[in-house]
């Protein structure tokens, strides 16, 4: 193994799972790469398995820097009506930026073999990202304080 390569087994990682009353399936990882609550900043890792699992239907609040590591990231935009709009793929290597606080709700999983992104927040206010129900109705905002203190109780 190459030694600059990331090791996935030297992270704490937290299993996300969601409630079976959910039309879609909820599992993925993460980890906390390091963070500063003062300067509004946070790194982490997601991954998926090959599974079809999701992260919980989210909007980014943070602007966010996304480079995939390994396999691949899809993502599914929600419209207002609650329909699929745009699809998006990225695979190993691909890089995006999410500006601010005007991104649609979306899904984001894995591919057939699974995917692994690192993630890079930047936010005046704390907030990464608003978790919402089925139909679209903000349930939570997740800042740097309450992920991180989720990822430490459960890793």
């Amino acid at each position: 193994m190459d030694r600059n390569a990331f090791d996935p087994g030297l992270y704490k990682w937290r299993e996300v799972v969601g409630t079976p009353d959910l039309s879609y399936k909820v599992r993925h990882d993460y980890t906390v790469l390091g963070y500063d609550v003062a300067a509004g900043t946070l790194d982490m890792m997601v991954r998926w398995a090959g599974d079809g699992g999701h992260c919980p239907l989210h909007r980014h609040t943070a602007t966010t820097t996304v480079l995939v590591i390994d396999g691949e990231q899809h993502l599914t935009d929600v419209l207002a009506d609650g329909s699929p709009g745009e699809h998006k793929l990225r695979t190993a290597g691909d890089y995006a930026l999410s500006v601010g606080d005007d991104q649609r709700p979306h899904f984001e999983r894995g591919g057939e073999a699974g995917g692994l992104a690192f993630f890079g927040a930047h936010c005046s206010d704390g907030r990464l990202y608003q978790l919402l129900d089925e139909d679209l109705k903000v349930i939570a905002d997740v800042t740097i304080e309450t992920l991180v203190a989720d990822w430490q109780e459960n890793a």
